[in-house]
């Protein structure tokens, strides 16, 4: 017996979220990550801007590349950016980045 109440929308939700997430993380193996770790954090601002209610809204992306080297937070920070372009076309609000090298 299911404990959602009825027309609950938790299903498509998530649906949406893990697709959201997937298409982040195809767009980020780009970089051929050796560390990539994405996190949902659009639950912790229900009722502020930019959140809407079973969408990905604010990320959190943990990511190490090589492509990183040499480079500084800004300019990791675009590229971050320009390969998620579609995503916060889609509705991603904010997105917390951690981008490093290798050994870093």
């Amino acid at each position: 017996m299911s404990t959602l109440p009825p027309n609950s929308q938790i299903p498509d939700a998530q649906d949406a979220v893990a697709s959201a997430l997937a298409r982040v993380r195809t767009a980020l193996a780009q970089l051929s990550p050796s560390v990539l770790e994405l996190e949902d954090e659009s639950h912790r601002h229900e009722g502020h801007g930019g959140h809407r209610a079973g969408q990905l809204t604010h990320l959190r992306v943990r990511i190490v590349a090589e492509a990183f080297r040499g480079q500084g937070r800004i300019a990791r920070h675009r590229v971050v950016n320009g390969l998620l372009a579609e995503e916060i076309a889609r509705g991603l609000h904010a997105l917390a980045i951690e981008a490093k090298a290798p050994g870093e």
